[in-house]
């Protein structure tokens, strides 16, 4: 069990670079919640594989730092209709 949940944080990590996913994407895409994916790649991620934390931890904070735009996006789109937008 220990080595899947190992491999798991890796592969999380390895996504959401090469895809610049959000924490969302990546845990529809692996079928785990939300909290599973975040605890994998800032907690056992930062131990396995440092120099591939870093590279997620700034996909993150990028996300992070638009989430306020997508909201407002969504929120427009669910008002307007996505054919208007």
């Amino acid at each position: 069990m220990k080595g899947i949940v190992e491999e798991r944080a890796v592969e999380l990590g390895a996504y959401i670079v090469e895809n610049k996913s959000t924490v969302r994407d990546a845990a529809k895409k692996f079928g785990v919640s939300k909290s599973t994916v975040h605890t994998d790649v800032s907690r056992r991620l930062q131990k396995l594989n440092p120099a591939l934390y870093h590279e997620v931890r700034s996909v993150l904070d990028v996300n992070k730092a638009q989430r306020h735009i997508r909201g407002g996006i969504a929120t427009r789109e669910k008002y307007r209709g996505k054919d208007d937008a």
